[in-house]
């Protein structure tokens, strides 16, 4: 592969395609519709489709699909071929700009909390215009967003569309005070995925990781991330060749895969994108957590999404990189040289800090899951506190002009680290902060708390939304402002010291700053059933219900998915539990003990000491009794979990009860597994799934 440029975008119907395709006015035309969120005429919509299927059969396809994002949090497609009868019993290659724009699965077995009944089965597809169409598979896809027959969202992709148009227009509003006028704002998206690499081999034995996509029992290796390393370190050859596949792969799909590097912990890795329009970058991050798993399985791996899949050491985490920008391309969270002179940009800024202070509950229920509850507020991940990192310097801008005092601001510093050999770095007036959930990175903020398994759909959903509500209100603020600059600071800094509490540089790893957020009156919502909830607050619908996002009853279907995800989640992992305890984990225990119980009887017969024998063999007794009675309450506990009926009850005690006593069995099959030989343990160990991918 040596013509990046000719291999990028080869199998997507994008710009260059349309251009060399479709007649200029049609092609005209859909980009208007784009620009003005317009619907596409059939005339037209049948042009587009005539000029994707013959590119489509160009590349060997046989079917085309609408691929949509239902609230599994993955994707759906359903086939149907090209052809069509003819009076002569033989077959066209046909696609009309109907089956374009409009699509009929069945909606029946996808979540929808409650909106649908199970014989309520019609649902309906409708093409998303602003996401190019791409082949995979030999097969035509065609990004839609999915509905059910009385109109209800039962996707990802619709409520995100509605958030960029909500964000777009209070943003233009904005622009339009300081005499900018651009037709769109887009929100946009550089989602960091990171990944764990393991061998196939060893996967197939672990029930823990084929059922749950993470280690339900495994004592700690005698090495783990305590050196340090693995992060930015050499990369094996075996990994470096997936990474150069699946480069490769994204490539095709026009997905901008820019940086790739091994992560903190043994086997972890990541890829980062390039920025690109948010729901562009989320179906292009649903793609490249589909092709990761598509390329290590060609590699003789499997690819581990889990937030947690091992503990001990770092778990996975996407960091989501979220800015605003016109539709020219100027960044709207750039503070240029002088942020303290940069009204546009402090108008923004404190329209963001106003929002995650008065949203940080739906900022939380937006990366709620049960695999995230293992991984916030742990060493590698933000606080389960939504916080918000500025930096010294954007700080003290917001400090100086809350006190009425003028910023003179810091001249640029440059650093020497050597004689003239290396020349001299310039120094950031702000260094970077990886305990915070939401810190300002330079041009854009970091929204840290996602696990590696999300969909961004949800978190930008909430993002550019309460984005949005605040734009609005400074927009109707200002509008009448006799004097813009004046009205500007009045704003800033009255909106500043009323959300300030939500501004936190130090460490939010501490005990301190738990204690801290709490006398600042932050929420800590530390479990998923805690937070979750707080998403059917009267205030939180009644904001998506003004920004047309999502009607009441959509929002309390998606809190019962949650929940019922949650609850599903923890029961497949308790009954995995189980299962490997029962029928792997104790009889291996017990054939150890077995023999070392012989051993001690054969040793006393021969008249030779059998200390260890004895003391290892009662020790693994105690450690079987445990695990056994441990067994008995997880199991109890997962029978009577199953006979509560309100969804939230249900999720709570799976939370306090069942996870609890997963906990307690782990503990002690973890202590037997330190103990049992080798060659009786079922399951390939930490140390072997870690290290275990060679060069």
């Amino acid at each position: 592969m040596n013509d990046v440029q000719k291999l990028f975008g080869s199998l997507v119907f994008n710009e260059t395609v349309m251009k060399d395709r479709l007649p200029t006015a049609t092609y005209k035309a859909y980009k208007q519709a784009i620009i003005e969120g317009k619907p596409l005429n059939i005339e037209i919509a049948n042009i587009i489709a005539n000029a994707m299927k013959d590119w489509a059969l160009e590349h060997g396809c046989t079917h085309f699909t609408h691929w949509f994002q239902p609230m599994t949090g993955i994707t759906a497609e359903k086939h149907e071929s090209f052809i069509s009868p003819t009076a002569e019993g033989r077959v066209i290659m046909d696609f009309s700009g109907k089956e374009l724009i409009q699509g009929e699965p069945d909606a029946s077995s996808f979540p929808s909390g409650g909106l649908r009944a199970t014989f309520e089965a019609r649902g309906y597809t409708a093409w998303d215009p602003t996401s190019y169409a791409f082949i995979k598979d030999n097969c035509l896809c065609i990004p839609t967003a999915f509905c059910s027959y009385t109109g209800e969202v039962l996707d990802k992709k619709t409520p995100l569309l509605r958030s960029m148009n909500a964000v777009s227009k209070a943003a233009c509003k904005i622009l339009k005070l300081f005499g900018i006028n651009t037709v769109r704002v887009n929100s946009t998206v550089g989602p960091e995925q990171e990944y764990f690499l393991v061998d196939k081999k060893m996967w197939e034995k672990r029930k823990d990781l084929v059922y749950c996509g993470r280690t339900l029992f495994g004592a700690k290796s005698p090495r783990g991330q305590e050196l340090e390393d693995h992060y930015f370190g050499i990369i094996k050859q075996r990994v470096l060749a997936f990474m150069k596949d699946l480069d490769e792969e994204l490539w095709k799909l026009g997905v901008l895969a820019k940086t790739e590097h091994n992560e903190v912990a043994p086997a972890q890795h990541e890829l980062a994108p390039i920025f690109s329009s948010t729901n562009v970058a989320s179906d292009h991050n649903q793609l490249m957590m589909e092709f990761m798993k598509r390329v290590a399985l060609r590699h003789g791996l499997v690819c581990l999404l889990h937030e947690k899949p091992f503990d001990g050491v770092n778990g996975s985490g996407k960091h989501n990189n979220w800015s605003l920008a016109t539709e020219e391309g100027k960044n709207l969270l750039d503070p240029g040289k002088e942020p303290y002179k940069n009204l546009r940009f402090l108008t923004f800024l404190a329209a963001i800090l106003k929002a995650v202070d008065e949203y940080q509950d739906l900022l939380r229920v937006s990366v709620a899951s049960a695999g995230n509850d293992h991984r916030l507020g742990a060493n590698e991940a933000p606080p389960a506190i939504v916080s918000v990192f500025l930096g010294t310097e954007l700080t003290a801008v917001l400090e100086a002009i809350a006190a009425d005092k003028v910023y003179t601001g810091n001249p640029a510093e440059f650093m020497k680290i050597s004689d003239d050999t290396i020349p001299a770095l310039v120094k950031d007036n702000t260094d970077r902060n990886r305990t915070s959930p939401f810190a300002f990175t330079g041009n854009k903020f970091e929204f840290r708390m996602l696990g590696s398994m999300f969909s961004i759909s949800g978190p930008n959903i909430v993002l550019n939304t309460i984005v949005a509500e605040e734009l609005d209100e400074f927009a109707e603020k200002l509008a009448d402002a006799p004097d813009l600059e004046a009205a500007v600071y009045d704003l800033v800094k009255e909106t500043y010291l009323a959300h300030k509490r939500i501004v936190f540089n130090g460490n939010g790893y501490t005990d301190e700053w738990v204690a801290e957020a709490a006398k600042r009156g932050l929420l800590n919502l530390k479990s998923t059933p805690e937070a979750i909830p707080y998403l059917g607050s009267e205030k939180n619908v009644a904001l998506f219900a003004k920004h047309h996002i999502f009607t009441e009853a959509e929002v309390k279907s998606r809190v019962e998915i949650l929940l019922e995800n949650y609850s599903t989640t923890i029961s497949i992992e308790a009954a995995t539990a189980l299962d490997m305890f029962h029928k792997d984990i104790l009889p291996a225990v017990g054939a150890y003990t077995e023999d070392l119980t012989r051993a001690v009887l054969d040793k006393k017969a021969a008249g030779i000491s059998a200390g260890f024998e004895a003391e290892l063999a009662s020790k693994l007794s105690a450690l079987s009794a445990e695990m056994y009675a441990a067994s008995l309450k997880l199991d109890a506990d997962l029978k009577a979990a199953a006979e509560i009926e309100c969804s939230k009850k249900k999720a709570t005690f799976f939370h306090d009860a069942v996870v609890a006593d997963m906990e307690a069995l782990r503990a002690a099959v973890d202590a037997a597994e330190a103990l049992t030989g080798g060659k009786y343990l079922p399951y390939p160990t930490y140390g072997e799934l870690l290290f275990g991918v060679n060069e």
